[in-house]
């Protein structure tokens, strides 16, 4: 359906303008960042091809690049920066909400929350280290490795680096399994184990390895699932 065929009041910008974000569904919010269609199909039709090729989920969409985007006809340069940029600033918006707490991070769940905004819906696997104050605060995070679907490197020697020019009294490793499944392989453990052994060495705590999910995340110091 062709923008001319729909009420004013139903256009996507203007339903947006008069009763808020909010009243739009995911279509039309995805059309107001499109802005136009073609000349085939109107900009929500044009939207709700791209929410097919992400198989209605958001979370897919948000791991697109503008290669994904590309095999949907009528989305080129333009509405894929759009779409990726808006994408990008949803990421960080939950980013900068899980660092306003102060609270120390003493629990698996806190780290999982802290991480899953920028680890949800990956397609590879990553490892994070945080970097831990003698309050438990964090100092900072840093992606130390990126691998494929399911492998990635602890650096030892990387590791304690990059722990010791920050000054951090204690670590937590974050590493994300796109599978779906976050229970620790036996390399997963052999790895953490070496690195526990490489921080002990230089006087550093590691305090936990978590291994997260989309919905669920594993703890090596509980030695328990959790469910997000």
């Amino acid at each position: 359906m062709k923008m001319k065929d729909i009420c004013a009041t139903e256009r996507p910008r203007e339903k947006m303008l008069g009763k808020g974000a909010a009243a739009l569904s995911e279509a039309e919010l995805l059309a107001v960042l499109l802005r136009s269609g073609t000349r085939e199909i109107g900009v929500v039709d044009l939207a709700n091809r791209l929410l097919v090729l992400a198989e209605g989920s958001l979370v897919k969409l948000f791991s697109m690049s503008y290669a994904d985007m590309k095999a949907v006809s009528g989305i080129g340069p333009e509405k894929a920066c759009s779409v990726m940029a808006a994408c990008e600033l949803g990421r960080r918006f939950l980013e900068e909400e899980a660092r306003v707490s102060k609270t120390p991070l003493t629990t698996a769940r806190r780290v999982y929350e802290l991480m899953i905004p920028s680890m949800k819906g990956m397609d590879h696997e990553e490892l994070w280290v945080l970097f831990l104050n003698k309050n438990n605060r964090l100092l900072g995070k840093e992606c130390l490795s990126s691998g494929g679907m399911d492998t990635t490197v602890i650096d030892n020697r990387m590791v304690m680096q990059a722990c010791l020019q920050r000054g951090a009294t204690s670590i937590l490793l974050v590493h994300n399994h796109p599978s779906g499944d976050p229970k620790p392989s036996h390399d997963d453990i052999k790895r953490t184990e070496a690195l526990r052994k490489a921080c002990s060495a230089f006087g550093v705590g590691l305090l936990d390895h978590v291994i997260v999910s989309d919905d669920c995340f594993w703890s090596f110091a509980d030695d328990r699932l959790y469910g997000a």
